[in-house]
């Protein structure tokens, strides 16, 4: 797909431009998403008590949440390119508030599974975060917009931690009782997902020159049919090995994030004797480092591509991975909660640079397939997520020993970075395309004007 007119400069405080709208309503959009996603996590104490889960049937929930997004990952990038990001997004997150709502209306743990197996659609909102503002950004900056928009979006995973038992603490001093206050909880991030939703049809277009009908009907985009259509553009993703190396390596870091989403709170909670307001604020900690962290992985993407082009993505992602793998095992081995703290924020800074790093990557690997691509290394995500739940669903395995078998295999994934290779043809074209962008730049790639 080539998109003329992208931007070469990220201006944080500028809303006026195509490319900034879509950059700054995609990350709050996938924020938001996170706020529905896993608000119930931080909750999840109370919800054992209430509904009577053990162990394994909260491991079940904690698989199905990231379980369903596999799919609904795989089918949001074909959908990306047919009908564009913007009525994509808009669908996804209207019909995604509905079970989000809906959830406190569960009764058993059969009904609570379900509710949390169709929240877990909303986690596709990442592609679509990822497709947008690789469509709206030029190469010397792409790696830091997407990493950006997709790291102030993970950020929801840390405010949901605090922010959820807060609200639920809030409900309880109103005088509603603890079995009602968790369900009445989760209306609040249901309602805002719904007018996200509206926001973002309204303010938002496909691409910087419009919307993908308008660039059809110009004939400045192909039609989404034949060898454009979404067949032909999954086929083509799905038969590229480096397609699926990264579907690996995403699998071996965001997939871990969603993991320590889901488990944080309740892992501090038993492991460290705390109250759940004080787990939820620690657990918040690890997702407050999207703040900055993402960012640096795709901003060290642009710079190692700088100097040695597509080869230095490549390396940095390898970089990352391996030091994330290292910092996860030493987190698995702290039982003083100081330590514990800081060592997870160090795994923090590090598992979400290698996902900064990953779609530093992806926009390369085929332009006429974006969406298909960001969908399968998108949905690796949660099919890690999904492997490693099986860990933590083990009466016979604690936590501490399913983190650091998950260590071992973040490092072993680490390797899949050597199967990502690119044609010496297609590294000097986006040399050209990089240096002719950077040209054009006349200043910082990350502007606050």
């Amino acid at each position: 797909m080539e998109i003329r007119n992208k931007a070469n400069r990220i201006r944080l405080f500028t809303f006026k431009t195509p490319q900034m709208r879509a950059f700054h309503f995609s990350w709050f959009a996938f924020h938001i998403c996170f706020f529905g996603w896993f608000g119930i996590a931080p909750l999840m104490a109370v919800v054992r008590d209430d509904l009577g889960l053990t162990k394994t049937q909260i491991g079940n929930t904690i698989i199905a949440s990231v379980a369903i997004t596999v799919v609904v990952r795989l089918l949001i990038g074909v959908l990306c390119d047919r009908i564009g990001p913007r009525r994509a997004y808009t669908w996804l997150l209207c019909l995604g508030s509905l079970p989000v709502m809906s959830i406190g209306l569960a009764s058993s743990f059969e009904t609570f599974f379900l509710a949390r197996l169709a929240i877990g659609a909303i986690g596709a909102s990442f592609v679509i975060t990822q497709y947008h503002t690789s469509v709206m950004f030029a190469p010397n900056v792409v790696g830091t917009a997407n990493a950006t928009s997709a790291g102030w979006g993970n950020l929801g995973g840390g405010t949901t931690q605090i922010l959820m038992p807060l609200i639920f603490s809030g409900l309880l001093m109103l005088g509603v009782n603890e079995a009602f206050g968790w369900r009445l909880a989760m209306v609040v991030p249901g309602v805002v997902l719904f007018l996200t939703g509206i926001a973002y049809y309204l303010f938002t277009q496909d691409a910087p020159d419009g919307n993908f009908d308008e660039l059809r009907a110009r004939g400045e985009l192909p039609p989404a049919s034949g060898e454009h259509g979404m067949g032909a553009s999954f086929k083509a993703a799905a038969g590229d090995i480096r397609v699926w190396a990264l579907f690996v390596v995403y699998a071996a870091c965001f997939g871990v994030e969603l993991t320590i989403n889901n488990i944080a709170a309740i892992y501090f909670f038993d492991n460290f004797e705390l109250t759940l307001a004080t787990a939820g604020m620690i657990a918040g900690l690890f997702g407050l480092m999207n703040l900055f962290a993402r960012t640096l992985g795709g901003v060290f993407s642009d710079l190692f591509a700088r100097q040695a082009g597509l080869k230095g993505r490549v390396r940095w992602l390898f970089i990352a991975m391996l030091c994330e793998g290292i910092a996860l095992m030493f987190f698995s081995q702290m039982h003083v909660l100081a330590l514990a703290i800081g060592i997870m924020l160090v795994f923090s800074l590090f598992v979400q640079m290698a996902e900064g790093a990953t779609f530093g990557v992806v926009p390369f690997i085929n332009k006429r397939a974006l969406g298909a691509v960001a969908g399968i290394v998108g949905a690796g995500g949660n099919a890690g997520a999904v492997a490693a739940g099986f860990l933590f669903r083990s009466e016979a395995l604690s936590y501490q020993q399913g983190l650091f078998y998950l260590g071992i295999a973040v490092m072993i994934a680490a390797l899949c970075t050597l199967m990502v290779r690119f044609s010496p043809e297609v590294e000097d074209e986006e040399a050209a395309a990089y240096r002719d962008a950077a040209s054009d730049e006349g200043g910082g790639a990350l502007s606050l004007r």
